[in-house]
């Protein structure tokens, strides 16, 4: 099976409080959508993909407008092809810089679009989870190598989670449940497909893709709308998404252990 990945780096990252694009702001001395990037082919020292990466087609969604300075910003990873410029090389990646869209639902979309055919098995991963460990993407691909068409990876709930009524809002709001935690997981990325049923859920779900209100959150709840099962793996916490100032923060203390456990200033 060849493997392809989806990298969604297209939003503003307003909550983050910053004047860059959410996956262009640094952390360390590198964008987050090159932690990523990095991640996903299993080169998060810096080094070449690793040979157990089994990912050799990667595309990565920006904002229009940005796409070529989000190409000179991955150029480093790898042979990056703003156009579709095959890799060079047997063990090479192609790595393109895609517009796009509304949503995250539309800017999967785009890339779905843009992986060459051979592809039959496709990640969909967010640059906001910049530092997801390699072991996280290993399980999910080898899950769906093993048969499972839709697989995520996932962390147990530990908190006590309360259903409340949002049309009784008044200084808060009422609680009408208290949902069993066991039956809970904390969902992650990168999410693993097999590509025929990714397309079909894209398809069916296409109306929706448009309007922030309404388009799916992640791909699963796509492949979930058509019935279809959704497998759950081991998720790890490093996967974090980063969305606010203190999530960047708590990035960065996980960024200097991993520097300080390798020996690096």
């Amino acid at each position: 099976m060849s493997v392809g990945a989806i990298v969604t780096a297209a939003g503003s990252g307003s909550r983050l409080g910053h004047v860059l694009p959410k996956a262009l702001v640094p952390l360390g001395d590198l964008p987050l959508v090159v932690h990523a990037v990095r991640a996903i082919l299993g080169d998060a020292d810096g080094a070449a993909p690793r040979p157990t990466s089994q990912v050799t087609h990667l595309v990565v969604t920006a904002p229009g407008a940005l796409v070529d300075e989000f190409t000179r910003a991955l150029a480093p990873v790898a042979a990056v092809a703003g156009h579709d410029v095959p890799p060079d090389g047997p063990d090479a990646v192609s790595v393109r810089v895609v517009a796009g869209g509304a949503t995250r639902q539309a800017s999967v979309a785009a890339g779905l679009a843009a992986l060459p055919a051979e592809v039959d098995v496709v990640l969909v991963h967010d640059a906001a989870r910049a530092l997801v460990p390699a072991e996280v993407v290993d399980r999910v691909v080898a899950a769906v190598h093993a048969g499972h068409r839709a697989v995520v990876p996932a962390l147990d709930v530990t908190d006590t989670i309360k259903r409340v009524d949002l049309a009784r809002a008044d200084q808060g709001w009422p609680v009408v449940g208290t949902v069993p935690r066991e039956e809970l997981r904390a969902v992650q990325t990168p999410q693993g497909f097999d590509r025929d049923l990714l397309a079909r859920a894209h398809e069916a779900g296409g109306h929706r893709a448009g309007d922030e209100s309404l388009a799916a959150s992640d791909d699963a709840g796509l492949v979930e709308a058509l019935g279809e099962e959704v497998w759950v793996v081991p998720g790890h916490p490093d996967a974090a998404k980063i969305t606010t100032p203190w999530d960047l923060a708590v990035a960065a203390l996980v960024l200097a252990g991993r520097d300080e456990r390798r020996g690096r200033p």
